[in-house]
């Protein structure tokens, strides 16, 4: 009896993992079936480079988009990774416990607040904030200000993904450091923290990948002007946005135009995947 419930749930874990594999196959053989096609019609060059996106007209080009998500990405993480980090050190090796215990539940709170109440909240607070600098702009919807509420979106993943890596490295090296004559500080930030840096970057590619795919608290503070990123004061589009804003009515060439688009963010959240597997891997060697 206990090698046959032994062999179901064996089963059982096979036919999960195959479900996750079949899953994963058939989004992309879906966007590779739809995007290439369009992307050889248009032109890989044309599309990927192109710096006119009009439909209407026939002109297909990206460019502008996916400068748009670089941008708004990176700036999210000049924003929300070193706040994320710091928060986590002191959670794990500072926080009373008291204080903890308000500190968490405020943490998976903003984990599971919906992105378009992001969206309002950047839309109500951050857009008038930025109205209010001293600089010559017509809308306070920025690509700062998508900056700022993505660096915001992706605190809690940094967060939680940082401190359990933090709170799984041994005590034994935060002791021995103590034992070496180091304070507590130096314990934590010279032999604590970077004993974790394996699980801090996960953290932070997880983070990478919350902004990049994020689309509508983006749509609702980046100003989604279809041209090339002119500056941290000028409105952006970034292509998860462009994708949720016309993918309602598009048909034809333009819809496979857009799916095309998935497909290079797809491809683009491939690399960063597989980037941070080699960084880890050398940093391992």
């Amino acid at each position: 009896m206990k090698n046959f419930k032994e062999n179901l749930m064996r089963i059982v874990f096979f036919i999960s993992a195959l479900a996750s594999v079949a899953a994963v196959a058939l989004i992309c053989l879906f966007l590779f079936a739809n995007g290439f096609p369009a992307m050889r019609e248009i032109g890989f060059v044309n599309f990927l480079l192109g710096q006119v996106w009009a439909p209407g007209r026939g002109y297909y080009g990206i460019l502008p988009f996916i400068l748009g998500s670089i941008y708004v990405t990176a700036g999210a993480i000049v924003v929300g990774v070193p706040i994320g980090i710091i928060s986590a050190v002191f959670m794990s090796r500072f926080c009373p416990k008291r204080t903890y215990k308000l500190i968490k539940p405020a943490i998976n709170l903003l984990a599971g607040i919906p992105s378009v109440v992001y969206g309002f909240f950047g839309l109500v607070v951050l857009v008038p904030l930025i109205m209010g600098l001293p600089f010559e702009m017509r809308s306070g919807q920025t690509m700062l200000a998508a900056s700022l509420l993505l660096g915001i979106m992706i605190l809690p993943t940094v967060i939680a993904v940082s401190e359990s890596a933090l709170r799984s490295v041994p005590e034994s090296y935060y002791e021995g450091a103590l034992a070496l004559g180091a304070s507590h500080e130096r314990s934590v930030y010279f032999c604590v923290l970077p004993a974790a840096r394996s699980g801090i970057f996960a953290a932070v590619i997880l983070g990478i990948g919350r902004a990049i795919g994020e689309t509508m608290a983006v749509i609702m503070v980046a100003g989604n002007q279809p041209r090339m990123p002119a500056g941290l004061l000028s409105g952006v589009r970034t292509m998860t946005a462009n994708i949720g804003l016309e993918m309602s009515y598009a048909g034809g060439l333009h819809r496979d135009a857009l799916i095309a688009t998935g497909v290079v963010l797809f491809v683009f959240i491939l690399i960063i995947n597989w980037s941070f597997s080699m960084l880890k891997r050398s940093m391992e060697q």
